[in-house]
């Protein structure tokens, strides 16, 4: 299957998951703290290279990827590249909100299956104690059947676009440079027509 191919898939992925988080945000109350990007600065966050696939096809596009591999190479924190904080109180942002992981749609408006098979809704400190009364009664209606995305449905369906790719867990920056790798080696030998021009 091309590249392209993949990161179309990923894409209409990440698409049906926004709708269905929007859904979820909804319908439970519950939102992320404007401008607060902790979860993006703990340090043992783990992905999938494919989920950032159409983020290394972009920057392949825009002829950022070996910069960008370079970059990966030097950096010396576990912090995701792509987050740039913008001050000492952890408020921050994604650098490529539009092309980041599975993990960063999941987080906050999904849930995981307990032991028991039970859901139980996955989401940060801030949002349990500063929306409790939120967390708690959307944590109650998920028992009672609200809809809420599962974890491991969607690793699963990205496992089905590439199964290698989908099916290594690394460190986040690990995986950006292994989805950058990837294009990179798959247009190494390949001419690459992008709005009429040979981009390699």
């Amino acid at each position: 299957m091309s590249i392209e191919r993949k990161v179309y898939l990923v894409e209409n992925l990440f698409s049906k998951l926004e709708q269905e988080t929007a859904q979820f945000e909804q319908s439970s109350g519950i939102s992320c703290v404007s401008g607060c990007g902790k979860c993006c600065t703990y340090p043992n966050v783990e992905a999938s290279p494919i989920e950032f696939l159409p983020w290394a096809f972009q920057l392949f596009l825009n002829g950022e990827a070996e910069k960008t591999i370079i970059q990966l190479n030097k950096t010396q924190s576990s912090t995701c590249l792509i987050y740039k904080p913008l001050s000492i109180i952890n408020q921050g942002r994604c650098s490529n909100y539009k092309y980041r992981g599975l993990i960063c749609r999941l987080f906050g408006f999904t849930a995981n299956t307990d032991k028991y098979g039970n859901l139980r809704l996955v989401t940060c400190k801030i949002i349990k104690e500063g929306q409790a009364k939120g967390y708690s009664s959307t944590a109650e209606a998920i028992t009672k059947g609200l809809y809420v995305p599962v974890f491991t449905e969607y690793y699963m369906q990205l496992n089905q676009i590439d199964f290698n790719l989908g099916n290594i867990i690394l460190p986040i920056n690990k995986a950006l440079k292994m989805a950058l790798e990837e294009v990179l080696q798959y247009y190494a030998y390949r001419s690459f027509l992008h709005l009429g021009k040979n981009c390699g």
